[in-house]
């Protein structure tokens, strides 16, 4: 069961993932249950993104929204 923190932090990271502060408790969590992914970029900045998982996690919780 998520969090009301860490939903809103999987849907922001969904609508602006380069806004996203690399250190946050949320992210931590998010990450060990594998709905989001640090991605390492060429110009060697990281990006959080979401899992598929993720994306289907949002998908099923507005569809009872």
């Amino acid at each position: 069961m998520l969090s009301p923190r860490e939903f809103a932090t999987l849907l922001l990271l969904q609508e602006a993932p380069n806004q996203m502060e690399m250190v946050r408790d949320e992210l931590d969590a998010l990450l060990e249950r594998q709905l989001v992914q640090l991605e390492n970029l060429a110009s060697g900045r990281q990006l959080w993104s979401l899992t598929v998982s993720g994306d289907s996690t949002i998908k099923a919780i507005e569809r009872y929204s």
